[in-house]
């Protein structure tokens, strides 16, 4: 039982150490879709706009589910609690992606 703690508690780590880690200056290594860019396009995407959404997603990626995972681990079974813990992370994803996309400039 306290692996499980463990396990949430160093995924919020790696949330947080990757909205705080991906920057200007090593998206071009870091960022997946970004570093196979061409330079044009690269011109045409808004990273400062891009990296401030992603800091803000890794951020509440990493705090949200994790309540929503303790509050439901005193009301319901361990198990739906972890499955829906994980479902919190995994669905806001393509979210992510929509507003990635946006960022491109035509």
């Amino acid at each position: 039982m306290d692996y499980i703690f463990l396990a949430i508690l160093f995924t919020d780590a790696v949330f947080i150490g990757v909205a705080y880690g991906v920057n200007e200056k090593n998206a071009k290594l870091l960022l997946a879709g970004y570093n196979t860019m061409s330079e044009q396009e690269r011109k045409n995407f808004d990273l400062k706009s891009y990296l401030i959404y992603f800091k803000k997603f890794f951020i509440n990626i990493s705090i949200y589910p994790t309540i929503l995972f303790f509050g439901l681990y005193f009301i319901t079974e361990i198990e739906n609690a972890l499955i829906l813990y994980s479902l919190s992370i995994i669905l806001p994803f393509p979210l992510l992606i929509y507003k990635g996309n946006k960022c491109k400039i035509k």
